[in-house]
């Protein structure tokens, strides 16, 4: 979102900001659907954790798909408890900007969302995602469970296979079991439907995600 040079290693935990004691204020009803962003959500639901750059442009990509019930975004990955966006930017949390879907899996699998997530950035850019440069831009899937964290793996083996053949180097996206995900304030959530015309740093490689 700010086209400015960021730290693109990230902190450790002796380094990283310290913890803030109170979380994020923002509004638990989706501002699109109306629907709640945070649990308890209706218990046929599933829930999934990508990050993919820009979060602004991320949620509304999983927020359109058929089956997600509602997306929030936040921060995962990192150091720092309660972070808010401003400490996140200095690259010293540790945490990448995140979306928190909840999906209905009889309408749309963990594949097709993973789907999703390859075909809308380049995966091969390490700590950035185009102008946007800095580790909380990196490319990363947040499993909740060892089926998800299996599904992830073998999908990120399957669209090697297709940037191979557009030229593409090594996938770079960090694939592991979620810690914690915290909310970014409101500001943020749904804020490409509350500002259409607002920033959206999304932009895929051509690659198809081919399943077997």
């Amino acid at each position: 979102m700010l086209f400015k040079s960021k730290p693109v290693e990230l902190p450790t935990p002796e380094n990283a900001l310290p913890d803030r004691s109170q979380p994020a204020i923002f509004n638990p009803q989706h501002f699109v659907t109306g629907r709640s962003i945070v649990e308890p959500v209706p218990n046929n639901l599933s829930k999934a954790v990508f990050g993919l750059g820009c979060f602004w442009g991320a949620e509304r990509l999983f927020w359109q798909l058929r089956g997600v019930y509602s997306t929030a975004a936040g921060y995962a990955g990192g150091f720092t408890a309660n972070p808010s966006y401003e400490d996140v930017c200095t690259g010293r949390t540790g945490h990448a900007e995140v979306v928190l879907v909840f999906y209905d899996s009889q309408e749309i699998s963990y594949e097709e969302l993973l789907a999703a997530f390859w075909e809308a950035h380049d995966p091969t850019q390490g700590m950035r995602q185009g102008n946007d440069v800095g580790t909380q831009y990196r490319s990363v899937i947040y499993t909740f469970s060892e089926e998800q964290q299996q599904q992830a793996e073998n999908s990120a083996v399957l669209f090697q296979r297709s940037l191979a053949e557009k030229g593409y180097q090594a996938i770079t996206t960090d694939i592991q079991a979620i810690d914690v995900f915290y909310y970014a304030d409101d500001y943020h959530q749904q804020y490409l439907a509350k500002v259409p015309d607002g920033y959206c740093g999304l932009a895929g490689t051509g690659a198809c995600y081919r399943p077997e």
